[in-house]
């Protein structure tokens, strides 16, 4: 269900190989699933399918999980930036029964050979059963 990587993005992980959402748990078993079309039963699980998209390229996994009401038209992601680690700070809501949740996290990063975090407060929501990404709670943008 995904597209291939864009020119500068590692694409898949080699079977077995560790999810980049640093869950643990290998690809196949963690955010491959998600990035292959299967809902993510909590908001915290699609934060973490979403970083993974960023680190693998994966550009209409993005943009199939963001609500409409707040999705680009297009999404070109930066070939120079290579995601390394994702830290979940905290979450609220999100969970199996909720219908809203909020991520806190930290993207740490690498561009052209410097460090960089992004940090933010994600917004989620369920949309026809599924959970989609909002977009940055605007009273904690870092």
């Amino acid at each position: 269900m995904s597209t291939p990587a864009p020119p500068g993005h590692p694409g898949r992980p080699a079977p077995g190989a560790p999810c980049p959402c640093g869950w643990g748990e290998p690809f196949e078993d963690c955010c491959g699933r998600y990035l292959a079309g299967a809902d993510a039963p909590t908001a915290e699980a699609l934060m973490r399918s979403r970083y993974t998209a960023f680190a693998l390229g994966d550009v209409a996994h993005l943009l199939r999980t963001w609500d409409p009401a707040t999705r680009p038209r297009e999404l070109e992601l930066d070939p120079q930036v290579r995601w390394r680690r994702l830290v979940v700070v905290a979450t609220s809501g999100g969970g199996p029964f909720d219908d809203t949740g909020t991520v806190a996290f930290e993207a740490h990063h690498r561009r052209e050979g410097r460090r960089g975090v992004q940090v933010e407060d994600s917004r989620f929501a369920r949309s026809a059963g599924r959970w989609v990404y909002v977009g940055p709670d605007a009273d904690r943008l870092a």
